[in-house]
Order: C-alpha cells, then sequence, then structure tokens
C-alpha cells in the first residue's frame, strides 16, 4: 500500500500593529500552503495554523485577521516581544516568521517544503529572496544589495521572513523582546552555516522608502546596522529609527 508522504506542520506568526491595509494580502498569499496545494507533495498540509500577534492596534486588523482565518493572540507591543509571543503560542515543529507587510509569491510552499524534507534534524533556518512591490530601478537596484547582503554577510531582515524548526529556536533561546534588531539578533545566533536562501521570492512594501526617499532610507538603515554592531542599545536605536 503506497502511503502519502507528511512533512512536518508549520505555524506561521505574523506580529501586527495597525496592519489592516495590509493583512489581508499576506494571508491571502498563504492559502497555497494550508492544504497542500502548490506544495509540491499531494496530500500534505504545509501549514498548520497561522497566528497574527497584535500590539494593540486601534484599526480593523484584528477583525480582518480572524475573518481570514487566523487565530488572533494579543501581546504588548514590539515585534521582538510579538514574535516571541507567537512562537509561544504555537505547538508545531517549524516556524513562519513573517512581517505583516510582506506577501510570500505564488510557488513559495513548495520550496518551503522541500527545504523542512531536506533537514529532518531542524538544524538550518531558511530565508527568502526580497523584491519589493514597486517596480522602479530603485527598488530593483535596494533589493539586488539586500539579497546579497543576506547571502554573502548572513543577515538576512525580518523582511525575508524565517522558517525555523522549532528544536532550533528553543534551543538558541528564542526571539529576544528587543524594540529594534530581533531578526539580526537571531540571525547572528543561527550563524552563516545554519542560514539557507531559498529562491522564493518575499515581496515587501516600499511605503517607508518611498515616503523617506529610497537611498536615505537605505542610509538610515544602514547606520542604525553599523550603530547596533557598536553596541548601542536597541531602545536607543528604536528612537533612532522613529
Amino acid at each position: 500500500m503506497s502511503q502519502t508522504h507528511e512533512i512536518p506542520a508549520l505555524d506561521v506568526i505574523i506580529p501586527t500593529l495597525d496592519a489592516a491595509a495590509q493583512i489581508e494580502t499576506t494571508l491571502t498569499a498563504l492559502a497555497e500552503g494550508r492544504g497542500g496545494a502548490g506544495s509540491g507533495m499531494p496530500g500534505a498540509r504545509l501549514i498548520r495554523e497561522i497566528v497574527v500577534v497584535d500590539g494593540g492596534s486601534v484599526d480593523d486588523t484584528v477583525a480582518r485577521a480572524r475573518w481570514a482565518g487566523a487565530r488572533v493572540i494579543s501581546s504588548p507591543r514590539g515585534r521582538g516581544a510579538q514574535l516571541a509571543a507567537g512562537a509561544e503560542a504555537s505547538a508545531a515543529d517549524w516556524l513562519l516568521f513573517l512581517h505583516a507587510d510582506t506577501r510570500l509569491a505564488p510557488g513559495w510552499s513548495g520550496q518551503v517544503a522541500a527545504f523542512i524534507d531536506a533537514v529532518p534534524d531542524g538544524a538550518r533556518a531558511a530565508f527568502f529572496t526580497l523584491a519589493f512591490d514597486d517596480a522602479s530601478i530603485h527598488a530593483r537596484a535596494l533589493a539586488r544589495l539586500a539579497n546579497w547582503r543576506a547571502r554573502r554577510l548572513a543577515l538576512p531582515y525580518g523582511d525575508q521572513g524565517l522558517i525555523v524548526s522549532r528544536a532550533l529556536y528553543d534551543r538558541l533561546g528564542g526571539f529576544r523582546p528587543l524594540p529594534l534588531m530581533e531578526d539580526v539578533d537571531l540571525v547572528r545566533r543561527i550563524g552563516r552555516a545554519g542560514l539557507v536562501h531559498l529562491d522564493a521570492v518575499a515581496v515587501t512594501s516600499a511605503d517607508r522608502y518611498r515616503r523617506w526617499g529610497w537611498w536615505p532610507r537605505a542610509a538610515r538603515n544602514l547606520a542604525l546596522l553599523a550603530l547596533y554592531f557598536l553596541g548601542v542599545p536597541p531602545r536607543l536605536l528604536e528612537r533612532l529609527y522613529n
């Protein structure tokens, strides 16, 4: 008798704060992983649950997330704290951390399923290839630089998502409740040898860059990263960021 190949279940953790304008698009893009469609493994159910961790939205983020089928929990505001709360609320063997303004391009679930299947010991984590929802030359150039940084320096940002096993996440101590650089903090603990760059694309919002200017915003992000490595406390970096 033939047996259907099953892969460990995955929970998606999404922190939100007044994300009503983006959350439905983000959740819709996850649909292909909710019943095996597009996973490349017939019968496999990749996503067990989507957990939206809200930090006190005053718009209708929570209502829209629930309407789209996500479980919503509350957490103190702060991306690091919200991501940690979502992981604590999850019971899956694998976790996908995703920003509320980032949607995964079609075909993502097949690559994630193949990655999980290839690392049965859960000793490695993965991230997506970054793209912006903007067709300008500035957007393409900045995405190329970001993907180079992620591959060569092993420093993917949260905009690129992170797929990590529960075992590895727990062993490393998970996300720390940092107001900024929580993503860099965790991938540094994972280390270069533990990170895999997937070809699947994560399309993130370019609103912040369009509002501030592509290169001024990029320069500010780079300056904050440099200050972080120099030991400036994340709480001060958050004030500079905002």
